[in-house]
């Protein structure tokens, strides 16, 4: 494995981590009233704001792109975040979260299709069985199993946009990052775009008063929004440099595993002989899309 493949791992290993992270997060957010939705859009305003902020201060000369480019970012703002945004929280309203959270982990398997129809990825046996493994550790860990939850049809839809949507970040960072943009840039105007996006779909008064109710409401908002969403997204897009789409989409499945760990941790939550199989799953399918096959000695 070259240097920039391991940083790489390394960088959508702590994005997922992290991500997984939120949880702590939004069960806090919540118990101010606000709803998952709102919540989503508390995250997505202050990131660009951050972003917004850095770039002033510090990479003027990082926020030039070509107008022809743009459509990367629509790409990667509207129909990535916000689309997966909407399609998420409506399944967490029509069905049980895990089930909600299942469905979501079909992005790996959306990532490696397109990736192999737009970027020429190889479409291996390595790959697709990992991805296998991958969906089947997070089913496991979600606990859908055994929980007789009853998934209507639109549930089924929606959590399948919300993958979709999910895995058009991969994808449409990579379109940005082929044409020449780094990770700050492409960051920057997803969550710009996503922010201007996603006003409509929840009130922006009624979040922003109840998230600056209180100085520690505010500081616990922005450090939510720095920790879950600015740099993760960060190391994610800067892991893509070194890495194919479809396993920094499976590496990425670490998260719920994470979420789950940091269930237990900090939340006393049980943790069944099923989820520790699936924790399991998860990590061998990232450990198999890191083996090289190993070369025939005979050949040159």
């Amino acid at each position: 494995m070259t240097a920039l493949k391991k940083k790489s791992v390394l960088f959508v290993l702590i994005a997922a981590s992290l991500w997984g992270s939120m949880g702590l997060f939004v069960r806090t957010m919540n118990s101010w009233g606000l709803s998952s939705l709102e919540i989503v859009q508390l995250r997505i305003v202050i990131t660009a704001l951050i972003f917004l902020a850095i770039m002033l201060i510090r990479y003027r000369d990082r926020m030039r792109i070509r107008l022809k480019d743009i459509w990367c970012f629509l790409g990667s703002g509207l129909f990535s975040i916000v689309f997966f945004s909407f399609c998420y929280f409506t399944t967490i309203l029509l069905t049980d979260l895990s089930a909600a959270a299942v469905l979501l982990y079909t992005a790996p398997s959306f990532v490696i299709v397109l990736s192999a129809l737009f970027f020429r990825e190889k479409l291996t046996g390595r790959k697709i069985f990992a991805v296998i493994l991958a969906f089947a550790g997070c089913v496991l860990v979600t606990g859908i199993i055994g929980s007789n939850v009853s998934i209507p049809v639109q549930a089924v839809l929606t959590g399948l946009g919300s993958g979709f949507g999910y895995a058009l970040y991969t994808i449409f960072s990579r379109f940005a990052m082929n044409r020449g943009y780094d990770s700050l840039t492409i960051t920057f105007y997803t969550f710009l775009i996503a922010a201007l996006g996603i006003l409509p779909l929840a009130d922006p008064v009624r979040v922003f008063r109840t998230a600056a109710a209180a100085p520690d409401r505010l500081f616990f908002s922005i450090l939510a929004a720095f920790v879950t969403t600015v740099l993760p997204y960060l190391f994610y897009t800067a892991g893509l440099k070194g890495l194919e789409g479809g396993t920094a989409s499976v590496i990425a499945s670490v998260e719920p595993v994470v979420a789950t760990i940091f269930g237990v941790v900090v939340f006393r939550e049980g943790l069944t002989p099923s989820g520790l199989i699936g924790i399991g799953l998860v990590l061998l399918s990232i450990l198999l899309c890191n083996i090289s096959p190993k070369k025939n000695s005979s050949q040159a």
